[in-house]
């Protein structure tokens, strides 16, 4: 089954041309600035040590409720003991990780990023 060519546009609805495409080299050469490398820098400074974080926060839990089922069972008032604490804390952290990464990538990430989108497009 052979496919076929799509049909030229109709008259008055021909698209305007997208952004200027850089080209290969362009982007090594984007890659290898100290402008992309501050980017990721602040990208890397952030987002690691939140991971590494969360995830010793995350497997703590894990191991609290394995291994301490006495200490996770304690009640702090009425039916709401130490597990149900953590374990809702889990998901405040998980939003609150999230709302903060919003904040600092449109703060400090895009602003950077739209600069070299801006000026690899027009050089391309």
């Amino acid at each position: 089954m052979a496919t076929e060519a799509p049909p030229p546009p109709r008259k008055g609805t021909e698209t305007a041309p997208g952004p200027a495409r850089p080209t290969t080299e362009q982007f090594v050469e984007v890659q290898e600035s100290e402008e992309f490398g501050e980017l990721r820098r602040t990208y890397r400074s952030f987002a690691f040590p939140l991971t590494v974080a969360f995830i010793t926060w995350y497997l703590l839990y894990v191991l609290l409720s394995n291994y301490a089922g006495g200490f996770m069972g304690t009640r702090l008032f009425g039916n709401i003991n130490v597990a149900l604490v953590l374990g809702l804390g889990q998901f405040a952290t998980t939003f609150l990780i999230a709302w903060l990464y919003s904040r600092h990538a449109a703060l400090r990430l895009d602003p950077k990023g739209e600069a070299i989108k801006a000026r690899m497009e027009g050089d391309a």
